[in-house]
């Protein structure tokens, strides 16, 4: 079941992790927020590349305004849990290295 949020926004279990995101597309909120608050993207950029309507944008960040303290939260998840995998995991180069080593 898709819940509707605006015309915008939705959220559908299944879908983006079941993360808000822009209706009809699998762009989510925390997607625009990265690349418009982090990255420093601007919005026209964002609907250039994307093919995403300014309307679309700015529903996003609004929505991004309103829930800021929670996806700032994912975001900060996300990013720690891929900082660990990356600490977890040996690159290729690092594995021919190591291999190297013990022969």
């Amino acid at each position: 079941m898709t819940i509707v949020l605006d015309r915008h926004i939705e959220i559908t279990p299944g879908i983006a992790g079941g993360r808000p995101r822009i209706a009809g597309h699998r762009i989510t909120v925390q997607n625009i927020v990265i690349w418009h608050e982090r990255m420093g993207w601007g919005i026209d950029e964002i609907c250039a590349e994307y093919e995403l309507k300014l309307a679309e944008v700015h529903a996003a960040l609004a929505y991004y305004f309103d829930h800021q303290e929670e996806i700032d939260r994912r975001i900060d998840a996300d990013e720690a849990f891929v900082a660990e995998q990356r600490r977890r995991t040996l690159s290729v180069l690092e594995k021919k290295r190591k291999a190297q080593r013990s022969d």
